[in-house]
């Protein structure tokens, strides 16, 4: 890593080696751990991570199969990715972590808060793909396609050598599995305090109209909140107001715009329903 206090690590998980990196040990911090999408590594949620690395330990892991982490004999399924995140806590020493997931790392940072609530202390949802929205899969794989056009070219560079490791099959069937996966339902009922984040500019995401009406039913510990002009990948688009949001939200503070990063940032407010 080039940055001043990251390190390049493997831990075993299961017997086989995990890569991760480690920003700087932060002490006294609960660590902050940042998930990936289907298909690629952790390389492009560097961004988001090093704008965080001051506040707490952070970690960037290829999850096993992904990048440079060694694969388990096939594609994991998202339940399995979760489970294999929880143990890789295990195997870093890590009791207790603030899970970050970008698309498809949002429904493996769900699953493992409903499976170990007592290890998640909260979940940072940005783009998080799955569910309704994205059903049937030629509409996933046209939105996706809508949402290339949308990224950072400097975004090709990064991704491009993960999804051609990753193989055009594998990235098929997972993506299949992740349409189907009821993200907003898990959403709904997240049972740890949760910060879910979407892109105005994204396609695989509901329009803010749409998040409000859903966000209605949504529990006291789920906050809501958009970023103006962002797509899919925000965490290596936007990195800067993204951390932003995220830092309002883990001190407890107002969330609000910050003038100095690009996009505006907004939480999106709404009357939840009464429970009867």
């Amino acid at each position: 890593m080039a940055e001043a206090g990251w390190q390049e690590l493997r831990v075993e998980v299961r017997g086989r080696p995990v890569f991760v990196r480690k920003g700087p040990e932060v002490a006294g911090s609960t660590p902050l751990v940042h998930v990936h999408g289907f298909a690629v590594s952790g390389r492009y949620l560097l961004p988001t991570a090093r704008a965080l690395a001051h506040r707490a330990t952070t970690f960037v892991p290829d999850l096993p199969g992904y990048g440079r982490s060694a694969g388990w004999g096939h594609v994991l399924g998202i339940p399995s990715l979760a489970r294999a995140l929880l143990e890789l806590l295990d195997a870093l020493g890590i009791e207790r972590a603030v899970l970050v997931g970008n698309s498809m790392g949002g429904p493996v940072c769900l699953e493992a808060a409903h499976g170990a609530p007592g290890r998640v202390a909260g979940i940072v949802l940005a783009s998080p793909a799955g569910g309704v929205h994205n059903q049937p899969l030629p509409r996933a794989l046209l939105q996706l396609a809508r949402d290339a056009w949308r990224e950072s070219p400097r975004m090709v560079r990064v991704v491009l050598p993960d999804y051609l490791h990753f193989g055009a099959m594998n990235a098929l069937h997972l993506f299949g599995e992740l349409v189907r996966f009821p993200s907003l339902e898990r959403m709904l009922r997240t049972p740890v305090p949760t910060l879910a984040v979407i892109g105005t500019c994204d396609p695989l995401m509901p329009p803010p109209r749409r998040v409000r009406e859903v966000g209605r039913l949504g529990p006291p510990q789920l906050t809501v909140a958009a970023i103006e002009g962002a797509a899919h990948a925000m965490n290596f688009s936007h990195p800067g107001e993204l951390a932003h949001l995220i830092g309002c939200w883990l001190d407890g503070r107002e969330i609000t715009d910050d003038p100095d990063q690009p996009g505006i940032a907004r939480i999106l407010r709404f009357h939840r329903r009464q429970k009867a």
